[in-house]
């Protein structure tokens, strides 16, 4: 099954620009309650994914920082300890379920490797789910046959 049907769209997507600072990574991912934000590029391109611990680890390297800082500092200077693989749209469903295991969400990219949206896990474990209990259904039904066909 493509991807498609599973995609979150960019403009409903909360996505920071890579030159972004500190302090709007921050504002953003607590407003949102979000532990990972992918980043885009001024050419629309994706450009990684910031996740709180990121923040963790260049707030502690920094050292003295205070809030005024936070607004100097900006997310191309921090490293990514995270590095999410990217999807083309025309990917199926079955190519993500490996990537969800280390990913929050799957972000999509189109011919031009211009960030289109993102698949997130809840959709993709949900759509496995659903595929699993439909087999085990169907399974069960079989099970109950076989004896009467037997006799």
């Amino acid at each position: 099954m493509k991807i498609t049907f599973f995609l979150t769209p960019k403009d409903k997507v909360v996505y920071l620009n890579a030159t972004s600072t500190i302090r709007q990574a921050m504002e953003k991912m607590k407003y949102h309650r979000y532990t990972a934000i992918p980043l885009i590029d001024d050419a629309g391109k994706y450009a990684g994914t910031l996740t709180e611990g990121d923040l963790l680890w260049a707030l502690t390297d920094k050292g003295n920082i205070n809030s005024k800082n936070l607004e100097h500092i900006n997310l191309q200077m921090i490293n990514k300890h995270i590095n999410n693989k990217v999807v083309h749209i025309d990917a199926e469903i079955e190519d993500l379920l490996v990537l969800t295991m280390n990913q929050n969400f799957v972000p999509v990219i189109d011919d031009r490797n211009i960030f289109i949206g993102i698949i997130r896990r809840r959709e993709i474990i949900g759509y496995f789910a659903q595929q699993y209990y439909y087999s085990n259904n169907i399974a069960s039904q079989i099970k109950q046959i076989t004896p009467a066909i037997a006799n």
